[in-house]
């Protein structure tokens, strides 16, 4: 995975201006960025995903060039080619499990219906051990099996990339652990490049190959730097 960003944006509210300037290269298939709540996170994984418009600069994912203000240049979210989970995980309450995990390979805004099947929805039921929760509704399922569900919906698609708000602050601290090992282990699985933003330095353990600390809008203390834990002096995953 080779990934270039190079962005500047402004965000006006009543309360303050914050002003976002973020240029970096990650050519690792884990990259973290890490930095405290309000330093711009959410908004620089906004815009790789497509969700956000920067005011100028430029976005490249491999040979793909995402957002070029000079040229004119922004490729709709649902045409990049990401998985993106959100920090709350955003499931719809009154859609089952299936239901979630399908949601976006239906066209339009029609909800699919409450046994829809598929191989790819079966297949991360499976992965994810959700079979006997299928049928369930967010609201009676755990911390653990909601973010599960979350993953498998940002994974259906088949996309390029992973990139992940937060993935675990929504967890309890006992879970949080047993969680992180589970992705882990998933990433290693079916080997997916990720980007994930994040506060939690136990995450940044776990998942960092490049490391970008992100403060008041802007990378302070960049790493490029491959941990060894993680990276074969050939490249690959240890």
């Amino acid at each position: 995975m080779s990934l270039h960003v190079d962005i500047r944006k402004t965000v006006r509210s009543e309360a303050r201006h914050f002003h976002l300037h973020v240029r970096f290269d990650a050519p690792a298939r884990r990259t973290v960025i890490y930095g405290p709540s309000g330093a711009g996170k959410s908004l620089t994984l906004q815009a790789i995903a497509g969700l956000l418009t920067p005011d100028e600069g430029r976005i490249a994912f491999d040979d793909d060039v995402l957002f070029d203000g000079t040229a004119l240049i922004d490729v709709p979210a649902r045409s990049r080619g990401f998985g993106y989970l959100f920090q709350d995980y955003a499931l719809f309450p009154k859609l089952n499990v299936r239901q979630n995990i399908a949601f976006g390979l239906h066209a339009g805004w029609r909800n699919p219906p409450r046994n829809v099947a598929g191989d790819m929805v079966d297949r991360w039921l499976r992965a994810f051990e959700l079979q006997d929760v299928a049928a369930q509704r967010p609201a009676e399922l755990s911390g653990g099996q909601r973010q599960r569900v979350a993953l498998a919906r940002a994974l259906v698609h088949s996309p390029r990339a992973l990139l992940l708000d937060e993935p675990f602050s929504a967890l309890d601290p006992a879970l949080r652990e047993r969680m992180r090992q589970e992705l882990d282990e998933l990433l290693q699985r079916i080997g997916i490049p990720v980007v994930m933003i994040t506060h939690d330095p136990d995450d940044l353990q776990r998942f960092g190959e490049i490391v970008l600390h992100l403060r008041d809008g802007a990378i302070v203390e960049p790493e490029a730097r491959a941990m060894q834990a993680k990276i074969r002096p050939d490249g690959g995953n240890a």
